[in-house]
């Protein structure tokens, strides 16, 4: 009894009077972190396990769900997305091929009226200067008229198939002589002014 009054009064000498030990604030701050700490987690586990999002410290903020959840954002399209996209190219592509057909059905009849002008003034040409209408188309490309050789139908795609017209030419008033008088296309379409292109 009387060593533990003396010892009390040892320490008690090398105390100053407001002054905390530094080694038992030390220890008291670290109890104090951990006891937070548990209870900070017990906190986190109940919200979790309640189906909160409950964010912790250093936790990334994302999106949120209806579920309070964190959920990354969605990439890329859907699929009732995709099907709005190709529906809306059906549609203008059903607006785009009719124009397309037409515009390339104008070209063809473009060059086929240039084709039959071209060779009906060659005719004419080749039946002045020989004095008798030719026989034969391939007469134009052998004479040098038609250096290019003949051109192709553009309804039928082939050069053989150009119908030409013969009659007998008169080349004096006791004289005639039978050869090509006009030429017309082999096609058995009908043009878009309602035609066939066999009469043109």
């Amino acid at each position: 009894m009387g060593h533990s009054m003396e010892i009390g009064r040892e320490e008690n000498r090398y105390q100053v009077p407001g002054v905390r030990c530094q080694g038992s604030e030390n220890r008291n701050s670290k109890i104090e972190t951990r006891v937070s700490a548990g209870r900070f987690s017990n906190i986190a586990v109940r919200a979790s396990e309640a189906g909160l999002g409950l964010r912790t410290p250093g936790s990334r903020r994302g999106p949120r769900t209806s579920d309070l959840g964190l959920r990354t954002s969605p990439s890329g399209f859907t699929l009732i997305e995709l099907m709005v996209v190709i529906t809306l190219i059906l549609i203008l592509a059903s607006f785009a091929m009719p124009m397309y057909h037409l515009s390339v059905i104008h070209a063809r009849e473009a060059v086929l009226r240039d084709d039959l002008f071209t060779m009906r003034k060659l005719i004419d040409e080749f039946t002045i200067d020989k004095q008798r209408p030719p026989a034969s188309l391939d007469e134009l490309v052998d004479a040098g008229y038609l250096r290019g050789g003949l051109p192709n139908d553009p309804f039928t795609g082939s050069n053989q198939t150009w119908k030409a017209d013969i009659e007998d030419v008169p080349i004096s008033p006791d004289q005639a002589s039978a050869g090509i008088v006009d030429v017309h296309s082999g096609s058995e379409d009908t043009s878009l002014d309602g035609t066939p292109y066999a009469s043109w």
